[in-house]
């Protein structure tokens, strides 16, 4: 430990922290704009500067070492001035267009401003012209409002590891973007939307779909059915100003209610349907492996996750065969809403206009996918991130915390805790896992053992094993199999354990998620998202699915009615046409 004094306080902390790290624990905040938590510092921004005695200038915090004894003052004029005149600097050049920005009100350039004292533009400088890069069905650039902090260059290339942004010129002339000055639809972006939700301004944003849903809300001859996704109930309070992590699940229905939508309706509905999916098709695979001794792709990965499945196509083409043939829990519920339940309503589904909720910036494009059309049109027509959400419940004018709980609509409203879960790293695998012990075995797992320990947490790759004992007789050729898994989220963490399996690891099954946490830290989330903020959304999502009696997605009575009334059984032939697809390897 290193003892320092920060404002004359002494405070111990860890050798090697930084100044920065050092005020965080001494619980004073110094305001930075490209810090990004458990990443290299990148000193980009110099707006975190401060004065240490002996000294020959203000030093960046972020940067700067503590060492023993080393006396810092954090708030002295000099400092205050010093971070105010970049403040300055930066607004000078930035078209900020404040007035009309969707970052207004949520903006950490508008607030550290406000913070500082800064009440005019002392310097009118030059401006970069702006440009627009709409090119992908899920993210919105704006060169103008970029301030070069560099945090989306971190994200996409040390945390995703997709390497599709980078700083570009220097000077005046310098630039955050695509090589070559590409936009995003030409290069290696997977569209998870981290960047916009790393983003300290609108230089990087969803793509919003909240015009075309009020749009087709207001069409008297559309049915307009609403699905939401697990994550969705732990974070959308936030933009209410409920503690992170505060499970809003009634409020939200009543409020979807009252925006016009004709049915709400649950994508833990179809979370269930894909654990009926992907576990018997795991099940078939082992089967065929270790019975059958055929050239099976092992191990199975799963599906849900759009923009793992596009860093697949790009990256890692030739393990497509491995993916999952299962559809996301959102296109599946697209699907069996333009069919299922259009014929069970009497609906048309030319009529039927499906509407997602998700935490996910990627969904965007994963509904515009050529593959998602099996009910015979799009099968998910317009997606809206949970910010997204949050501004059409504002428009509405609705008192979001005075509503009273409500409920979905039924049949496809009803969940599994186990559906719950897919909003956390390493819920997917635990969900199958509940799921196909109960296949294998024919004995039910004692609801306080559901939870598989070691795949919860923010590890980055995570691992377990079971040994599978006391088999059915038709699942005897698994009996003594000790069945090997692995979790990894971030696409960074993919990368690992994909070198890992190349290297000889032995896995049966993989859970990917594409963002840090799992669905629960998507790039659709509220912002600003830290381990801290994620650990609670986490902790909220165990908590709904631990106060379910309805905890495993087999005993889910509305998924049992779909398979008696349409689908007959998982991996029939109409299920695998509806809810199954394939990929192939992607050259943009």
């Amino acid at each position: 430990m290193t003892t320092v004094y920060i404002n004359k306080q002494p405070i111990e902390v860890e050798a090697g922290s930084t100044i920065f790290e050092a005020a965080a624990v001494a619980g004073i905040k110094i305001p930075t704009l490209c810090h990004v938590e458990n990443q290299h510092p990148k000193g980009a921004c110099r707006v975190c500067m401060v004065d240490v005695e002996g000294a020959k200038s203000m030093v960046a915090s972020c940067t700067t070492p503590v060492s023993e004894g080393m006396k810092i003052i954090t708030n002295s004029k000099n400092v205050r001035e010093a971070r105010k005149f970049v403040v300055e600097l930066l607004l000078s050049e930035h078209c900020g267009e404040c007035k009309t920005c969707t970052r207004n009100n949520d903006c950490e350039l508008q607030t550290l401003a406000l913070e500082l004292g800064v009440m005019d533009i002392t310097y009118e400088g030059e401006k970069l012209k702006s440009y627009i890069d709409d090119s992908t069905p899920s993210l919105v650039r704006d060169s103008g409002k970029c301030i070069k902090c560099r945090r989306c260059i971190t994200v996409c290339n040390e945390i995703q590891g997709v390497g599709s942004l980078f700083a570009q010129g220097r000077g005046f002339e310098s630039r955050v973007g695509p090589a070559f000055d590409q936009q995003l639809d030409g290069v290696t972006c997977v569209q998870c939307g981290q960047c916009a939700a790393i983003c300290p301004v609108g230089a990087i944003t969803e793509k919003e779909h909240i015009d075309f849903v009020w749009d087709a809300i207001e069409d008297p001859s559309k049915f307009v059915v609403v699905q939401t996704a697990p994550a969705i109930r732990a974070a959308l309070g936030e933009c209410f100003d409920y503690e992170p992590g505060t499970l809003i699940t009634g409020k939200m229905v009543s409020a979807l209610r009252l925006l016009g939508f004709d049915r709400v309706f649950d994508t833990n509905f179809t979370a269930d349907l894909t654990i009926m999916e992907e576990g018997t098709e795991l099940l078939m695979r082992l089967k065929k492996a270790l019975v059958d001794k055929q050239q099976v792709a092992l191990p199975q990965f799963t599906s849900c996750s759009p923009g793992w499945i596009k860093y697949a196509e790009y990256f890692y083409p030739e393990f497509l065969d491995n993916i999952s043939t299962c559809k996301s829990p959102q296109q599946m519920f697209g699907t069996v809403a333009k069919t299922y339940y259009a014929k069970k309503t009497g609906v048309d589904p030319k009529d039927v206009i499906v509407v997602s909720v998700m935490p996910c910036t990627a969904k965007k494009f994963e509904a515009q996918r050529p593959e998602m059309n099996d009910s015979g049109f799009q099968d998910v027509d317009y997606v809206l991130t949970t910010r997204e959400l949050a501004r059409m419940i504002k428009q509405s004018g609705i008192d979001f915390r005075a509503l009273k709980d409500d409920v979905m609509d039924s049949p496809m409203g009803s969940g599994s805790g186990a559906a719950d879960i897919f909003a956390n790293t390493g819920g997917v695998m635990e969900a199958a896992i509940r799921t196909a012990y109960e296949i294998v075995t024919g004995r039910e797992l004692p609801l306080e053992n559901l939870h598989l320990q070691p795949v919860i947490g923010l590890e980055g790759v995570k691992k377990a094993s079971l040994l599978i004992q006391g088999c059915k007789p038709e699942w005897s050729f698994l009996e003594g199999v000790e069945l090997k898994v692995g979790v990894a989220h971030g696409l960074g963490n993919a990368r690992k354990i994909i070198e890992a399996m190349r290297g000889g690891e032995e896995f049966h099954f993989i859970e990917v998620m594409t963002c840090p946490g799992g669905c629960i830290g998507g790039g659709g989330q509220p912002r600003f998202t830290t381990n801290e903020i994620r650990l609670k959304r986490i902790q909220a999502i165990y908590q709904e699915d631990e106060g379910k009696l309805l905890r495993k997605s087999h005993a889910n009575p509305e998924v049992q009615q779909i398979y008696e009334e349409f689908l007959e059984k998982p991996y029939s032939h109409l299920a695998h046409q509806l809810l199954h697809t394939k990929y192939k390897p992607r050259l943009n």
